[in-house]
């Protein structure tokens, strides 16, 4: 079975994430996304509801599985049975972070990543840009997946 595997925060997730993840599935037996559990960063989403989300947006995918991890990414692939990893590029920006955490990976512990360019239309799209347009009364829709639109206006009302 080839396995794959998606990490990120996911807070909230967007368009552009389920894009990477849909298209992954396509290629993969399984796609595992992994949630991020960073207890030193303040998140808008608990991980309990980062991964309901998931769950809920990509319920269409048969072959993609949620799970939540913190420490190591390489530590959870090997947990995992996992031997790749899978991420999406908007920008050159991201390449470069994203290829020194690759090298890492690989040397760490045989990792491979997988680089996916981004569809164009979700290219300059980020969890941190949609918080802060959502905060300021700006329009997300499209950018988001509507049950997310929704938990994010919902929450961003309450502060």
């Amino acid at each position: 079975m080839h396995r794959v595997v998606c990490p990120g925060s996911f807070d909230p997730v967007t368009n552009g994430h389920l894009d990477i993840i849909t298209r992954a599935s396509g290629l993969y037996d399984e796609v595992v996304v992994a949630v991020l559990i960073n207890v030193t960063k303040q998140s808008l989403f608990t991980v309990d509801e980062r991964v309901e989300m998931l769950t809920e947006v990509t319920a269409r995918c048969g072959n993609v599985r949620i799970d939540r991890f913190h420490g190591l990414l390489v530590d959870f692939c090997a947990a995992n049975g996992i031997t790749a990893v899978i991420k999406g590029l908007r920008a050159v920006t991201d390449f470069e972070y994203e290829m020194q955490m690759a090298q890492m990976n690989y040397r760490m512990a045989k990792v491979e990543t997988l680089f996916m360019t981004t569809n164009p239309l979700y290219s300059f799209l980020s969890s941190s840009l949609v918080k802060e347009i959502t905060r300021y009364g700006g329009d997300v829709s499209g950018l988001v997946p509507d049950p997310v639109l929704a938990r994010l206006r919902a929450r961003l009302a309450e502060e």
